[in-house]
């Protein structure tokens, strides 16, 4: 297991928590909105909550707050790196 939360492995999430269908490719090159993707604020909340069960730790505050996948990412990723 990495310490860094990658495109596909969000991708991965937002399909087992949040219902949501999408490529990484897709998250990657448009950065869309997850109110775009059709992921409502419980399955961002699910999306948190599997990251926290999978690592041990709590995520970011305002992780569930994000707008978008890349926001998403850059926050956990960075809270992963340093520990938080």
């Amino acid at each position: 297991m990495s310490d860094r939360i990658t495109v596909e492995e969000l991708a991965e999430l937002m399909k087992k928590s949040a219902g949501v269908t999408v490529t990484p490719e897709e998250l990657g090159l448009h950065n869309p909105g997850f109110d775009t993707l059709g992921v409502d604020s419980l399955g961002l909340l699910g999306i948190v909550g599997e990251l926290e069960n999978r690592y041990g730790t709590p995520m970011p505050a305002d992780a569930e707050r994000s707008k978008t996948p890349r926001q998403f990412l850059d926050l956990v990723n960075s809270a992963l790196m340093t520990g938080a």
